[in-house]
């Protein structure tokens, strides 16, 4: 398994599960602490994975996310909120529907990568 195909796969493991620990993530996947937060690292940059320490702590994808479906970019939200920002009634209303159906879910809590 390559590191992308293994990266592919903690995600996946992520949105059916919504969270897990490193050390569990690491005797799943076969590999070492490092290579695990390496791998948590990356996704945190493309993906809505965010890590928590302390107890109950762990690698978390955010409340919504799905893999696999079709999300709009930063730019393309920040369009769109602008235009809804000019409407009201039942357009206002379709628009937050759009919004709320393509945009990325955020986290609730602040997102902190953890080491």
């Amino acid at each position: 398994m390559t590191a992308c195909e293994r990266r592919i796969a903690i995600l996946e493991v992520l949105c059916e599960r919504k969270s897990e620990s490193i050390a569990n993530l690491m005797f799943e996947f076969g590999v070492s602490d490092s290579t695990i937060r390496r791998d948590i690292q990356k996704l945190t940059v493309s993906y809505p994975v965010y890590t928590t320490q302390g107890n109950g702590g762990g690698v978390y994808v955010v409340e919504g996310y799905r893999l696999g479906r079709t999300y709009m970019t930063d730019k393309q939200t920040k369009l769109l909120e602008e235009i809804a920002e000019r409407l009201d009634g039942e357009k206002l209303k379709i628009m937050q529907t759009i919004l709320k159906t393509y945009k990325v879910p955020q986290a609730q809590k602040k997102i902190r990568t953890s080491r």
